[in-house]
């Protein structure tokens, strides 16, 4: 498969490959991991306070790594068996390899992403992040952190956008809330984590 076409206009890279996985399959892995992901609530700190957020998150890899954000740290479980075909197809798409994935679960569309970046030390200076998107169809905007400009996606069930080179310093993204959306999706962000900790 070819590299699509780069749908920022400036200082970054963000490719949508539309749907990697059939509707069959995309349906076998949203099963699986809805089934088999030990999925949490996740924790974040936000203006000092210890907040619990709606979504619920898992984080698997190639090893223990811990990893920090919004200045909490997390620890990886190792990979699971259902992870893995996901993750294959992903490198063979994206000719790259990722050794973490961080996966996040919305139960309906009033559960979304605010306004961030990807941008944490351990994921090196231009991180390459690959997000596949199972379950009902969302929206998912990119803004400018400079000028504003917004560009918006709906990421289809079994598609495939990858984020790469600039984008995370130059970049935001969020997953709006709706009401309008009833049924879950899962989100996995396959990663490279550069600097890392082990038990």
């Amino acid at each position: 498969m070819s590299k699509p076409e780069n749908l920022l206009p400036l200082e970054g890279e963000a490719y949508y490959f539309g749907k990697i996985f059939s509707e069959a399959q995309a349906e076998v892995h949203f099963k699986n991991l809805l089934e088999q992901v030990q999925w949490q609530y996740d924790e974040v700190m936000i203006y000092g306070k210890r907040i619990v957020t709606q979504r619920k998150t898992a984080w698997y890899g190639k090893e223990e790594y811990e990893y920090t954000y919004s200045k909490m740290t997390k620890k990886a479980r190792l990979w699971i068996p259902e992870l893995l075909p996901v993750k294959q197809k992903v490198e063979e798409v994206t000719g790259l390899t990722f050794n973490s994935c961080l996966l996040n679960l919305y139960r309906s569309g009033e559960e979304g992403m605010s306004w961030h970046s990807d941008a944490e030390a351990e994921l090196g200076k231009h991180p390459a992040i690959a997000s596949v998107s199972l379950g009902v169809q969302r929206k998912f905007v990119l803004k400018h952190k400079a000028s504003a400009e917004k560009i918006e996606l709906q990421l289809e069930p079994g598609s495939l956008l990858l984020m790469a080179g600039e984008t995370q310093q130059h970049w935001q993204h969020s997953l709006p809330k709706t009401k309008k959306v009833k049924e879950p999706r899962i989100n996995l962000t396959f990663r490279n984590i550069k600097k890392w900790k082990t038990r």
